[in-house]
Protein backbone atom coordinates (compact mmCIF):
# COMPACT_ATOMS: atom_id res chain seq x y z
CA UNK A 1 0.00 0.00 0.00
CA UNK A 2 2.63 2.44 0.99
CA UNK A 3 4.76 1.71 -2.37
CA UNK A 4 1.27 2.06 -4.20
CA UNK A 5 0.57 5.24 -2.93
CA UNK A 6 3.84 7.11 -3.05
CA UNK A 7 4.03 6.05 -7.33
CA UNK A 8 7.03 3.54 -6.51
CA UNK A 9 7.52 0.59 -8.51
CA UNK A 10 7.97 -3.25 -5.95
CA UNK A 11 11.59 -3.71 -5.81
CA UNK A 12 10.58 -7.37 -6.68
CA UNK A 13 8.52 -6.46 -9.95
CA UNK A 14 12.02 -4.56 -11.14
CA UNK A 15 13.74 -7.71 -10.51
CA UNK A 16 11.10 -9.98 -11.84
CA UNK A 17 10.81 -7.45 -15.28
CA UNK A 18 14.95 -7.22 -15.53
CA UNK A 19 15.11 -10.83 -15.13
CA UNK A 20 12.99 -11.69 -17.90
CA UNK A 21 14.05 -8.75 -20.17
CA UNK A 22 17.85 -10.40 -19.97
CA UNK A 23 16.29 -14.14 -20.37
CA UNK A 24 13.95 -12.89 -23.28
CA UNK A 25 17.23 -11.30 -24.96
CA UNK A 26 19.48 -13.90 -24.53
CA UNK A 27 17.06 -16.35 -26.25
CA UNK A 28 16.27 -13.63 -28.94
CA UNK A 29 19.92 -13.55 -29.88
CA UNK A 30 20.60 -17.13 -29.93
CA UNK A 31 17.78 -17.50 -32.16
CA UNK A 32 18.44 -15.31 -34.64
CA UNK A 33 22.11 -16.72 -34.98
CA UNK A 34 23.13 -12.68 -34.81
CA UNK A 35 26.71 -13.91 -33.25
CA UNK A 36 26.13 -17.49 -35.06
CA UNK A 37 27.03 -20.68 -33.15
CA UNK A 38 29.06 -19.03 -30.33
CA UNK A 39 25.77 -17.56 -29.30
CA UNK A 40 23.43 -20.49 -28.25
CA UNK A 41 19.86 -19.95 -26.99
CA UNK A 42 19.11 -20.41 -23.37
CA UNK A 43 16.68 -23.29 -23.71
CA UNK A 44 19.86 -24.84 -25.25
CA UNK A 45 22.20 -24.33 -22.52
CA UNK A 46 19.01 -25.12 -19.95
CA UNK A 47 19.00 -28.62 -21.63
CA UNK A 48 22.66 -28.97 -21.21
CA UNK A 49 22.16 -28.22 -17.51
CA UNK A 50 19.60 -31.47 -17.61
CA UNK A 51 21.55 -33.56 -19.69
CA UNK A 52 22.34 -36.76 -17.39
CA UNK A 53 26.23 -36.64 -18.69
CA UNK A 54 27.06 -33.08 -18.17
CA UNK A 55 25.39 -32.66 -14.90
CA UNK A 56 27.20 -34.42 -13.46
CA UNK A 57 30.34 -32.45 -14.23
CA UNK A 58 28.88 -29.20 -14.02
CA UNK A 59 27.47 -30.52 -10.20
CA UNK A 60 30.89 -31.16 -8.97
CA UNK A 61 32.39 -28.13 -10.50
CA UNK A 62 29.81 -25.71 -9.04
CA UNK A 63 30.87 -27.36 -5.74
CA UNK A 64 34.68 -27.21 -5.75
CA UNK A 65 34.23 -23.48 -6.99
CA UNK A 66 31.70 -22.44 -3.73
CA UNK A 67 33.42 -24.57 -1.28
CA UNK A 68 36.74 -22.56 -2.24
CA UNK A 69 34.97 -19.22 -2.50
CA UNK A 70 33.40 -19.47 1.15
CA UNK A 71 36.32 -20.69 2.21
CA UNK A 72 38.39 -17.89 1.12
CA UNK A 73 35.62 -15.33 2.03
CA UNK A 74 36.12 -16.49 5.28
CA UNK A 75 39.59 -16.18 5.56
CA UNK A 76 39.59 -12.87 3.60
CA UNK A 77 37.18 -11.52 6.35
CA UNK A 78 38.92 -12.75 9.60
CA UNK A 79 42.25 -11.08 7.56
CA UNK A 80 40.80 -7.99 7.38
CA UNK A 81 39.17 -7.88 10.54
CA UNK A 82 42.00 -8.70 12.02
CA UNK A 83 44.46 -5.96 10.70
CA UNK A 84 41.10 -3.65 10.79
CA UNK A 85 41.18 -4.27 14.93
CA UNK A 86 45.40 -4.18 14.79
CA UNK A 87 45.13 -0.32 13.97
CA UNK A 88 42.06 0.45 15.96
CA UNK A 89 44.10 -1.22 19.34
CA UNK A 90 47.77 0.71 17.95
CA UNK A 91 46.71 3.86 16.26
CA UNK A 92 50.46 4.42 15.12
CA UNK A 93 49.96 1.75 12.74
CA UNK A 94 46.40 3.21 10.96
CA UNK A 95 48.13 4.97 8.89
CA UNK A 96 50.63 2.09 7.28
CA UNK A 97 47.96 -0.33 7.42
CA UNK A 98 45.52 1.20 5.31
CA UNK A 99 48.54 1.89 2.82
CA UNK A 100 49.80 -1.60 3.16
CA UNK A 101 46.09 -2.41 2.29
CA UNK A 102 45.84 -0.64 -1.04
CA UNK A 103 49.59 -1.56 -2.15
CA UNK A 104 48.46 -5.15 -1.99
CA UNK A 105 44.86 -4.78 -3.44
CA UNK A 106 46.72 -2.94 -6.41
CA UNK A 107 48.69 -6.35 -7.40
CA UNK A 108 47.08 -8.41 -10.31
CA UNK A 109 45.42 -11.09 -8.56
CA UNK A 110 46.25 -13.20 -11.93
CA UNK A 111 49.88 -12.27 -11.79
CA UNK A 112 49.81 -13.83 -7.98
CA UNK A 113 48.53 -17.59 -9.70
CA UNK A 114 52.40 -18.84 -10.42
CA UNK A 115 53.35 -17.92 -7.22
CA UNK A 116 50.94 -19.53 -5.21
CA UNK A 117 50.98 -22.34 -7.27
CA UNK A 118 55.19 -22.61 -6.03
CA UNK A 119 53.86 -21.98 -2.21
CA UNK A 120 50.46 -23.29 -1.80
CA UNK A 121 49.89 -25.48 -4.24
CA UNK A 122 47.55 -25.91 -7.25
CA UNK A 123 44.55 -26.35 -5.34
CA UNK A 124 44.75 -24.19 -2.56
CA UNK A 125 45.70 -21.30 -4.89
CA UNK A 126 42.26 -20.92 -5.87
CA UNK A 127 40.88 -20.06 -1.97
CA UNK A 128 43.55 -17.87 -1.45
CA UNK A 129 43.45 -15.99 -4.57
CA UNK A 130 39.23 -15.90 -3.41
CA UNK A 131 40.41 -14.51 -0.36
CA UNK A 132 42.84 -11.75 -1.32
CA UNK A 133 39.75 -10.50 -3.54
CA UNK A 134 37.94 -10.47 -0.82
CA UNK A 135 40.29 -8.60 2.12
CA UNK A 136 40.31 -5.36 0.69
CA UNK A 137 36.51 -4.94 0.25
CA UNK A 138 36.55 -6.24 4.05
CA UNK A 139 38.58 -3.89 5.19
CA UNK A 140 37.36 -0.85 3.67
CA UNK A 141 33.99 -2.08 5.33
CA UNK A 142 34.83 -2.83 8.71
CA UNK A 143 37.63 0.14 9.40
CA UNK A 144 34.94 2.30 8.42
CA UNK A 145 32.36 0.35 10.27
CA UNK A 146 34.47 0.83 13.61
CA UNK A 147 34.78 4.58 12.79
CA UNK A 148 30.76 4.66 12.47
CA UNK A 149 30.66 4.52 16.48
CA UNK A 150 29.06 7.96 18.19
CA UNK A 151 31.38 9.94 19.27
CA UNK A 152 29.18 10.99 22.29
CA UNK A 153 29.88 7.34 22.95
CA UNK A 154 32.71 7.00 22.92
CA UNK A 155 33.41 10.34 24.67
CA UNK A 156 31.48 8.76 27.84
CA UNK A 157 33.19 5.17 27.65
CA UNK A 158 36.64 7.49 27.89
CA UNK A 159 35.54 9.16 30.85
CA UNK A 160 34.34 6.12 32.79
CA UNK A 161 38.20 4.81 32.22
CA UNK A 162 37.37 2.09 29.58
CA UNK A 163 40.29 0.73 27.74
CA UNK A 164 40.64 0.84 24.28
CA UNK A 165 39.82 -2.84 24.00
CA UNK A 166 36.56 -2.26 25.95
CA UNK A 167 35.63 0.09 23.60
CA UNK A 168 36.40 -1.82 20.43
CA UNK A 169 34.32 -5.15 22.11
CA UNK A 170 31.24 -2.94 23.73
CA UNK A 171 31.03 -0.04 21.21
CA UNK A 172 32.81 -0.04 18.16
CA UNK A 173 31.91 -3.82 16.85
CA UNK A 174 28.60 -4.05 17.30
CA UNK A 175 28.54 -0.10 15.76
CA UNK A 176 30.10 -1.66 12.62
CA UNK A 177 27.72 -4.63 12.05
CA UNK A 178 25.14 -2.89 9.13
CA UNK A 179 28.68 -1.85 7.20
CA UNK A 180 29.94 -5.15 7.96
CA UNK A 181 27.21 -6.88 6.32
CA UNK A 182 26.89 -4.62 3.31
CA UNK A 183 30.38 -5.49 2.50
CA UNK A 184 29.92 -9.10 2.95
CA UNK A 185 26.96 -8.47 -0.09
CA UNK A 186 29.63 -7.25 -2.00
CA UNK A 187 32.44 -9.45 -1.46
CA UNK A 188 30.95 -12.90 -1.58
CA UNK A 189 30.58 -12.56 -5.62
CA UNK A 190 33.93 -11.10 -5.67
CA UNK A 191 35.23 -14.25 -3.76
CA UNK A 192 33.28 -16.65 -6.32
CA UNK A 193 35.56 -14.78 -8.67
CA UNK A 194 38.44 -14.77 -7.02
CA UNK A 195 38.07 -18.72 -6.84
CA UNK A 196 37.56 -19.05 -10.70
CA UNK A 197 40.90 -17.26 -11.57
CA UNK A 198 42.91 -19.16 -8.77
CA UNK A 199 41.27 -22.67 -10.69
CA UNK A 200 43.14 -21.34 -13.89
CA UNK A 201 46.27 -22.03 -12.75
CA UNK A 202 45.42 -25.96 -12.99
CA UNK A 203 43.13 -26.87 -10.29
CA UNK A 204 41.99 -30.23 -10.62
CA UNK A 205 38.54 -29.50 -10.18
CA UNK A 206 36.20 -26.13 -10.41
CA UNK A 207 34.45 -23.86 -12.90
CA UNK A 208 37.09 -21.73 -13.58
CA UNK A 209 39.12 -25.37 -14.88
CA UNK A 210 35.94 -26.39 -17.03
CA UNK A 211 35.94 -22.76 -18.48
CA UNK A 212 39.38 -23.44 -19.46
CA UNK A 213 38.90 -27.18 -20.62
CA UNK A 214 35.97 -26.29 -22.56
CA UNK A 215 37.57 -23.40 -24.54
CA UNK A 216 40.31 -25.24 -25.48
CA UNK A 217 38.50 -28.06 -27.02
CA UNK A 218 35.56 -25.60 -28.43
CA UNK A 219 32.88 -27.19 -26.36
CA UNK A 220 30.24 -23.70 -26.59
CA UNK A 221 27.35 -25.18 -25.03
CA UNK A 222 29.48 -26.40 -22.44
CA UNK A 223 31.48 -23.47 -21.98
CA UNK A 224 28.44 -21.05 -22.11
CA UNK A 225 26.63 -23.59 -19.36
CA UNK A 226 30.23 -23.15 -17.15
CA UNK A 227 29.50 -19.71 -17.26
CA UNK A 228 26.07 -19.61 -16.39
CA UNK A 229 26.78 -21.66 -13.57
CA UNK A 230 29.53 -19.46 -12.46
CA UNK A 231 26.94 -16.24 -12.80
CA UNK A 232 24.15 -17.82 -11.08
CA UNK A 233 26.55 -18.69 -8.25
CA UNK A 234 27.84 -15.46 -7.68
CA UNK A 235 24.31 -13.84 -7.86
CA UNK A 236 23.11 -16.54 -5.29
CA UNK A 237 25.63 -15.81 -3.28
CA UNK A 238 24.96 -12.01 -3.18
CA UNK A 239 20.70 -12.76 -2.94
CA UNK A 240 22.54 -14.75 0.54
CA UNK A 241 24.05 -11.69 2.06
CA UNK A 242 21.64 -9.56 1.03
CA UNK A 243 18.64 -11.35 3.04
CA UNK A 244 21.31 -12.01 6.11
CA UNK A 245 21.55 -8.08 6.04
CA UNK A 246 17.95 -7.55 6.27
CA UNK A 247 17.59 -10.03 8.88
CA UNK A 248 20.30 -8.90 11.26
CA UNK A 249 21.01 -5.23 10.41
CA UNK A 250 18.46 -3.50 12.01
CA UNK A 251 19.70 -4.98 15.08
CA UNK A 252 22.55 -2.95 15.51
CA UNK A 253 21.02 0.33 14.23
Amino acid sequence: MRAARSGRVPDALLVTTGAILAVAAMEGVGRSQVFGDNWPPLSELLDVLNDPVTRPLLGRSLAATAGAAGLGLLMGTLGALAVAVLGVLLPVLRAGLDRLAAVVNAVPLIALGPLLIATVGREGSSTVIASLAVGFVMFVSITSGLDAASAAHRDVLAALGASRTTTLLRLQLPASVPTVLDGLTQAAPAAVLGAIVGEWFGAPRGLGTLLVSTMQNFQTLLLWAAGLAAALLAMASYAVMGALRSQLAWRFQ
